[in-house]
C-alpha cells in the first residue's frame, strides 16, 4: 500500500483528496493543525494517520522519519488574495517559507513526487483569455507573489514535482468567511437569507472548478509518470458574477437583492484559464459542470 502525506488534509480541497485516495487503497498521513480545516471533513479509516501540527511553527521532521512517504501533496497555505494584502508576512511565511521546509523533507526523506498547489493569481491581470501556461507571470496581489515564489524554489530543488495552478475552487466542505471564495460567501448567504456584497459591478468573468474535479485530477497525476510539469487545471469556461448570483438565487429561492460595492485591491477583472495541456493528457476526464456542482453544494448543506 503506497503512502501520501497531505499537508492541510483536513481542510476543503485535501478533505476531498483525502477521501479519493483512502477509496483508491493509499495510506494517508495527514498533517493539519486544524484552524481552518476540521477532523469532521475526514472518513472514518484505519488507512489515515493523522497529526495536529502546525508546518510553519513545529518541528515536522519526525512525521517524515516515522512515515516514511511515497508522495508528498502540499496544501497547507494562506489562500486569501484579500488578507495577503492586509498581512503580507503571514502570507509569505505560510506560502513561501513553510513550503521550502516541506520541500527540504521531502528531499532528505526521498519523496518519489511532490504535488502542490499554485493559483491563477500568477498571472496577475490576464492580455488574452483563456489564459494558457506560457501567459507570462506578473502577480499583482502580494497573495500571487508569494505563490510564483513558491513555484521557483520548487523548480530549482531538484525533486520530482507537479504544481497545479487552479481557478476558482468551490463544493461542500469550503468555509465560508469574507476572505473566502464567492460561491461559499454566497451559499452561506442564501442558506440563512443573509444580505449578499458583489465588489465591482459584477460583470468580472470566473472559471469556477469543482473541489472533486480536483481530487481525481491529483489521483491521476499521482499514478502517472509525469513529473517537473505545472500545469493550469480549470472548467476552461467563464461566467460572470451577476450571472452566477441568478443561477445560485433560482437554485436556493432567495429573494434578496445584491449589494454593489466598490472594486477590492488586487482583484483581477477577467480570467479563464486554459486547461487543455492537461485534458490532453488525462484525455478520459471530464469536468463537472457548474450547474452540476452548484446542486451537489446545495444538496450537501440541506439533507
Amino acid at each position: 500500500m503506497k503512502k501520501v502525506l497531505i499537508t492541510g488534509g483536513a481542510g476543503f480541497i485535501g478533505s476531498h483528496i483525502v477521501d479519493k485516495l483512502i477509496m483508491n487503497d493509499y495510506k494517508v498521513v495527514i498533517i493539519d493543525n486544524l484552524l481552518t480545516g476540521s477532523i469532521n471533513n475526514l472518513p472514518q479509516s484505519d488507512k489515515i494517520e493523522f497529526y495536529k501540527n502546525d508546518i510553519y511553527k513545529d518541528d515536522i521532521e519526525f512525521i517524515f522519519d516515522r512515515e516514511r512517504p511515497d508522495f508528498c501533496i502540499h496544501l497547507a497555505a494562506q489562500t486569501s488574495v484579500a488578507y495577503s494584502e492586509k498581512k503580507p508576512v503571514y502570507d509569505a511565511n505560510l506560502n513561501i517559507v513553510s513550503s521550502i521546509k516541506i520541500l527540504e523533507l521531502c528531499k532528505k526523506y526521498n519523496v518519489k513526487k511532490y504535488l502542490t498547489a499554485s493559483s491563477a493569481a500568477v498571472y496577475g491581470m490576464p492580455k488574452t483569455l483563456p489564459i494558457t501556461e506560457e501567459h507570462p507571470t506578473k502577480p499583482i496581489s502580494f497573495y500571487g507573489i508569494s505563490k510564483l515564489t513558491m513555484e521557483k524554489y520548487i523548480e530549482l530543488f531538484n525533486l520530482p514535482y507537479v504544481i497545479f495552478r487552479f481557478s476558482n475552487v468551490y463544493g461542500p466542505r469550503q468555509f465560508s468567511s469574507k476572505e473566502s471564495g464567492v460561491i461559499a460567501i454566497f451559499h452561506d448567504a442564501m442558506l440563512n437569507n443573509k444580505e449578499i456584497n458583489i465588489f465591482d459591478d459584477g460583470t468580472q468573468i470566473r472559471d469556477f472548478l469543482f473541489v472533486k474535479d480536483i481530487a481525481q485530477i491529483v489521483l491521476l497525476t499521482i499514478e502517472s509518470d509525469i513529473v517537473n510539469k505545472t500545469y493550469n487545471f480549470s472548467s476552461n469556461t467563464g461566467i460572470n458574477i451577476n450571472k452566477l448570483f441568478v443561477m445560485m438565487k433560482n437554485l436556493y429561492r432567495y429573494n434578496k437583492s445584491p449589494n454593489y460595492l466598490p472594486p477590492r485591491i488586487g482583484d483581477i477583472k477577467d480570467s479563464i484559464l486554459d486547461n487543455s495541456q492537461i485534458k490532453s493528457i488525462f484525455k478520459e476526464f471530464k469536468n463537472t459542470s457548474l450547474e452540476n456542482g452548484l446542486k451537489e453544494l446545495y444538496l450537501s448543506k440541506i439533507c
